[in-house]
């Protein structure tokens, strides 16, 4: 089995519409903001994801993030995102990294290997430790941020109601 982290380019809108499609729009507090999307829009939202992975036309109240996309033997299973740095905000009930495996792969240890190369990228890009968020009742997706290595700091409630754990991430800690 291959498995690859690649940035999302330009270059592969088109054949990542249908995926970006497939993958939920809302779930456990992460946002798909690709999903409905014409291909126009997409090829437009991807440009975007792909100058803030550069810096370039971040939005006021947003912070620099690359979006990835986790490849096995070539079909694309899931994305994460990582944010370079954290603003007040993220760093209330944001964090670095969030992640979304298409429903139809879930349950096969994807969770844990996407999870595990960002915090890769993270530590190549001197950010430790990671921080990560999950909702309270997503149990698989606090397991996946403990099988990485994450200590839980905190059980916080936002201001409508959801509990987050936050966990703390070494990513020095992390095999490279």
């Amino acid at each position: 089995m291959k498995i690859e982290l690649r940035p999302l380019e330009l270059s592969d809108a088109e054949k990542l519409y249908d995926f970006f499609q497939e993958l939920p729009a809302s779930e456990n507090g992460k946002n798909n903001r690709a999903h409905g999307l014409s291909r126009s829009e997409f090829a437009a939202w991807v440009q975007r994801e792909v100058d803030s992975s550069h810096g370039k036309n971040v939005p006021s109240g947003r912070v620099p993030g690359t979006t990835f996309v986790m490849y096995v033997d070539g079909t694309p299973v899931g994305i994460s995102n990582l944010r370079h740095y954290l603003c007040p905000a993220l760093e209330k009930d944001g964090g670095h990294i969030g992640m979304h495996i298409l429903p139809k792969y879930r349950g096969r240890g994807y969770g844990i290997i996407i999870t595990t190369e960002t915090l890769k990228k993270a530590s190549e890009m001197g950010i430790n430790p990671a921080l990560i968020f999950n909702h309270d009742d997503n149990v698989p997706g606090w397991h996946i941020s403990e099988k990485v290595g994450g200590t839980l700091a905190s059980i916080t409630e936002t201001a409508d109601g959801i509990k987050l754990r936050k966990y703390l991430i070494d990513t020095s800690k992390i095999s490279k």
